[in-house]
């Protein structure tokens, strides 16, 4: 295990993050929040001495930087970016708990937008940028941004694949060009340009610029931190149609994007993935359209309704322009199955990833034909490139893991006594990085209610969700951390 290289790699990460709350420092100072840039000042200076220190324990550290310590320096990474994150929050005094303010800055970092917090509009103005700028930095990933903006000299490394393929999304990753310092500025490149795109938009449509840059980095990340009490109700149709088309548009595999640039349409129309995210969409919003008949006074607010909530649920954003715990069971049963499933593999959305459910679908498919044709080669093709072995081990463990943490998770939180529907949609939301779910934590609701204990097992959740399970589940393996 290369400590050194981890700690070094890990100071640079802290410092990055330091640099992103200096923004939010600023916007304090301007609207003359004293509270808000005492904690910032306090969240920086206690991050940046940490930094420093771990950059000075490691200089000098040798090369040699695998899967294991990427796995690793991507779990610990996470864990010290949540725990400096939440600082501004509990030294500021606005979330005076500490669990708290951990519980909703790792909802932040992992895009999930699930709350403590019982109202947010009298936050100040800097903390509010703050949580929805963690959705931003956590939707795209700040490894990623650590590697796009790397030296050519650091990707030398040896540790830019592994970090890319721990943090990023999705079953396996791929180079979008021949260098990964490469792909990580596309990736990033493309990030911007929708969300500054996404910004426009919204103040087109009448909103703040401050409402709309928090807007537009919740939607981006797929977060579903809101600005306001009741998140996107109060706003008019059109800016409500404007969220739903990005949070649509984010929830795409990025790579799509870059075939789009590259004018390689016909790549692009054969995505099976896409496909099926489209389908699982368009389907989604006409059954709960159908469902909802008479529900809204006019057929156009029930479409506009089911596409928004069917669309946030899906990218795994949350936000919510109705009440929709309050709809028909089979509404809410599609809801919950498209919590699980999620969005694209590349995009910044949570879940299970329609990939994985393609190859799930197909391996099972190619399952049951052996048992009738044994003698015959069976191969999972997937736009029509056979599959790696590989891959569909890794897509099975990794169901076979998630399907253990969640119903472990599930069992834990049953202590707290909350009925078995605010439990199970309170799993799922955290875990598939969700944010609301049903009942005592719907989206007129909050997490606030649960135990200490009960948070820690959420949090560990939406970490683990985040971060495709392994990067954490790694960190709790003796063998992960012995010397070679």
């Amino acid at each position: 295990m290369n400590y050194k290289m981890m700690g070094r790699f890990m100071g640079r990460i802290l410092l990055v993050e330091a640099a992103f709350m200096l923004p939010a420092l600023l916007i304090g100072a301007y609207c003359k929040e004293d509270d808000a840039v005492k904690g910032f000042i306090l969240g920086i200076g206690v991050t940046v001495l940490l930094a420093v220190g771990l950059l000075q324990l490691c200089r000098g550290a040798g090369k040699g930087f695998h899967a294991k310590e990427g796995l690793v320096c991507v779990g610990l990474s996470w864990i010290f970016m949540s725990l400096l994150g939440s600082l501004p929050f509990y030294f500021s005094g606005e979330i005076p708990r500490f669990i708290d303010a951990l519980f909703e800055t790792v909802s932040g970092f992992t895009t999930t937008g699930a709350s403590i917090l019982p109202e947010v509009e009298s936050l100040s103005k800097s903390i509010l940028y703050w949580r929805s700028f963690t959705h931003w930095v956590g939707g795209m990933g700040v490894l990623v941004f650590l590697l796009a903006v790397a030296s050519t000299a650091d990707s030398k490394q040896g540790f830019t694949m592994h970090l890319l393929r721990a943090e990023s999304p999705g079953p396996n990753v791929g180079k979008l060009v021949l260098k990964m310092k490469t792909t990580a500025r596309i990736l990033y490149m493309l990030y911007i340009v929708l969300t500054l795109l996404d910004v426009v938009f919204l103040l087109l449509g009448g909103m703040s610029p401050f409402e709309s840059v928090c807007t537009a980095l919740g939607t981006a990340g797929t977060g579903g931190f809101g600005v306001r009490n009741d998140s996107i109700a109060s706003y008019s149709p059109y800016l409500q149609n404007v969220c739903t088309v990005f949070m649509f548009l984010f929830g795409v595999n990025f790579t799509c994007y870059y075939l789009l640039i590259l004018k390689k349409f016909y790549n692009v129309f054969k995505d099976e993935e896409l496909r099926l995210y489209f389908g699982m969409v368009l389907g989604s919003i006409a059954l709960i359209v159908w469902n909802l008949k008479g529900y809204y006074s006019t057929l156009g607010e029930t479409v506009r309704h089911a596409a928004f909530q069917v669309v946030s649920v899906v990218t795994t954003t949350g936000f919510a322009t109705t009440d929709f715990d309050l709809w028909p069971n089979f509404s809410k049963t599609i809801l919950l199955c498209l919590m699980v499933v999620g969005a694209c593999a590349g995009s910044t959305g949570g879940g299970f990833k329609c990939i994985r459910i393609l190859l799930v679908m197909k391996n099972l498919r190619r399952n049951v034909q052996k048992v009738l044709h044994p003698q015959k080669v069976q191969v999972v093709r997937i736009n029509g490139q056979p599959v790696a072995e590989k891959i569909l081990d890794n897509t099975n463990a990794y169901l076979a893991a998630y399907t253990f943490i969640f119903l472990f998770s599930f069992i834990l939180i049953s202590i707290d006594n909350f009925s078995v529907t605010t439990n199970f949609s309170a799993v799922m939301a955290c875990f598939n990085n969700i944010g609301p779910g049903l009942e005592a934590v719907g989206p007129t609701c909050n997490f606030g209610a649960y135990s200490i204990f009960s948070k820690i097992v959420l949090i560990v959740d939406m970490l683990a969700g985040r971060l495709e399970i392994f990067p954490i589940l790694i960190l709790f393996s003796r063998s992960a951390w012995k010397h070679r």
